[in-house]
């Protein structure tokens, strides 16, 4: 199975199982992520996720290049589009919170894999980069555009015009990762974060997402959190929330 997954206490984790090739993206990897992330939005009892990739080496090391060598100009942009539509949008539009936990190189389509997911965090080991430039190509899978809203337009012009690769570190001196930590403590910390967001009310962090995802700095971004934040009142967990601060005790929140 090139994509291992396991539900545990709500959380569910997408395992990228391919490390003999570094976990690179392929056609059967793309149709394993796509189902994996329909299962988190389709499965009541998963309440959160995260995507990691097997062994140490590696969260995903790029694309299969081997599978670029045939194609044409349509069959590429098809390509690009059939991976955007099932994995990279679905990740990105999730209603329920999709963490990057990136466990080594994350170059090229791998890169873009982390960018789609709500935050990133990274072990001390971790690598990025888009080099798609040293072969000839550019981003396919959204880099172009998640990495300018990550890291501002001249420092995201500048890395994937180069191709270099950057250190965990630098990545979240850049703004892209939210933390970073020991290898062999990476999986704890995005579950300990992920405890934490399911503790809260469900459809709150559904239009939180909603909310951060149309983020304009025109009126349209701020017309459309005001319609998410009424939608909010018609909840019964902002009832239970409301009545629970004011009762001095923990919610019950029910996603309803």
């Amino acid at each position: 199975m090139s994509v291992l997954t396991n539900l545990e206490n709500g959380i569910f984790t997408i395992t990228v199982n391919r490390p003999d090739k570094l976990n690179a993206l392929n056609r059967e990897v793309i149709d394993g992520l796509s189902s994996a992330v329909e299962e988190v939005y389709t499965n009541p009892e998963i309440k959160s996720a995260f995507i990691t990739g097997a062994g140490n080496k590696a969260f995903v090391a790029g694309a299969d290049i081997s599978e670029f060598l045939s194609l044409d100009a349509t069959q590429g942009t098809e390509l690009a589009r059939r991976g955007q539509q099932l994995v990279f949008d679905k990740i990105e539009n999730s209603p329920k919170p999709i963490v990057a936990a990136v466990n080594g190189f994350a170059l090229g389509g791998g890169c873009e894999l982390a960018m789609a997911c709500h935050f990133i965090i990274a072990s001390d080991n971790a690598k990025f980069g888009q080099p798609e430039v040293n072969l000839g190509l550019i981003p396919g899978y959204g880099g172009t555009q998640r990495l300018v809203q990550a890291v501002g337009k001249g420092r995201a012009m500048q890395l994937i015009m180069t191709g270099e690769t950057f250190t965990a570190e630098e990545a979240m001196q850049y703004g892209l990762v939210n933390a970073v930590v020991p290898q062999e403590q990476l999986q704890d910390k995005v579950k300990s974060i992920l405890q934490l967001i399911n503790s809260k009310a469900p459809l709150a962090i559904t239009k939180v997402i909603e909310c951060i995802n149309n983020f304009d700095h025109n009126q349209q971004g701020y017309d459309f959190e005001i319609q998410r934040f009424g939608d909010c009142f018609a909840t019964e967990d902002k009832k239970e929330g409301a009545q629970a601060f004011l009762e001095k005790r923990k919610p019950a929140f029910t996603g309803k």
